[in-house]
C-alpha cells in the first residue's frame, strides 16, 4: 500500500465517497450510500474517461480502501470505512 503513489484524484475520490449523496447524482441502480458509485460517474466528476477512473478505482479497491460490489453488468464502489481506520490508526502509531 505505501508503494502506491499518492494522487490528488485518489484522494478527491476518497473524499466524496464519504457523502456520495452530496456529490453524485442518483443512479438507475443501486443506492449510492449502500451499493456505492460507478466509475462512469466517478469519470463524469473527475472529468475524465471511465477507463482512468476504472484504473483509480481498482487501485483503491486492491489496496482495501474501497469495496467493490457486481450489480448486473457494472461495478458500484463504496468506502470501506473499517479499513480506512485500520490504517488511520496505523499512521497515528507512528508506523
Amino acid at each position: 500500500m505505501l508503494r502506491t503513489p499518492v494522487s490528488e484524484r485518489r484522494l478527491d475520490i476518497l473524499e466524496w465517497l464519504k457523502d456520495p449523496v452530496a456529490h453524485f447524482p442518483s443512479q438507475r441502480r443501486g443506492d449510492l450510500t449502500a451499493d456505492g458509485v460507478t466509475a462512469d460517474a466517478v469519470a463524469a466528476k473527475l472529468g475524465v474517461r471511465r477507463q482512468i477512473a476504472d484504473t483509480h478505482l481498482e487501485l483503491l479497491a486492491d489496496i482495501g480502501l474501497l469495496r467493490a460490489k457486481r450489480i448486473r453488468r457494472r461495478t458500484y464502489y463504496r468506502r470501506d470505512e473499517v479499513r480506512i481506520a485500520e490504517v488511520a490508526r496505523m499512521f497515528e502509531k507512528g508506523w
